[in-house]
């Protein structure tokens, strides 16, 4: 039988959580402030999603726009109180001023985090070496997920990066799944499928009516089904 694809969907809030879930999600990407690209939730919307829905959670740790770490220390301490909340898998990823992984930053965040399941943000899509950083990365505990459109602007011009890094896996640094998003369309989906892809990030085209409105269970559900085959 062949794996089942995953779906990841953005929810800001309960509404977004329990829709998201009704129409197929296998895991949340839980943020704020998509305005800013989305920003680290509160603990109480963590603790309000987490008891409203039963499937994998992965927690934003970002506090201002762009990828640059920012204060440190204060991340860490945001974790640390996720951590405590119950949280057990995040999403992170920081790049110094020249493009390059901030890997001190990296590094200072994912100790905090007790081996949790980690997400690679679409920082990658910034860097200015992709595959410089997945091989500084390769070992980092609990580092599982890249998400990435392959390129900065979308999944459309990103598509042969992602072919092909799904076509290394084995290497150094390539062994973590590839999760797409950024610009992603139902249309991508059977290529992505084709090439081995098997976990697929969508925020927006979870929400026919924009940001400004909620997920949408049968919006969910379209996805879903086409992953589905």
């Amino acid at each position: 039988m062949s794996k089942r694809a995953v779906l990841e969907v953005i929810a800001l809030d309960v509404e977004d959580a329990v829709a998201a879930q009704a129409g197929g999600a296998d895991r949340l990407e839980l943020v704020t402030d998509m305005a800013a690209d989305g920003l680290t939730p509160s603990v109480a919307v963590f603790t309000g999603i987490r008891a409203a829905v039963d499937i994998d959670l992965r927690v934003m740790l970002r506090l201002a726009d762009g990828f640059a770490a920012g204060d440190v220390e204060r991340l860490v301490g945001v974790a640390a109180e996720l951590r405590a909340a119950g949280a057990d898998q995040f999403v992170l990823g920081f790049l110094d001023a020249d493009g390059a992984v901030d890997l001190a930053a990296v590094e200072r965040v994912a100790g905090v985090l007790d081996g949790c399941a980690w997400t690679f943000h679409r920082a990658i899509d910034r860097a200015a070496d992709r595959d410089a950083l997945r091989k500084q990365l390769a070992d980092l505990p609990g580092l599982d997920t890249y998400l990435t459109a392959g390129s900065a602007t979308g999944v459309d011009d990103g598509l042969p990066t992602l072919v092909a890094e799904v076509g290394r896996r084995g290497e150094p640094g390539y062994d973590q799944t590839l999760l797409v998003g950024g610009g992603l369309r139902l249309e991508h989906v059977r290529p992505l499928l084709s090439a081995g892809i098997d976990a697929f990030h969508i925020g927006g085209a979870a929400r026919p009516s924009g940001w400004e409105g909620p997920v949408r269970e049968e919006a969910v559900a379209e996805w879903r089904r086409t992953l589905d085959g």
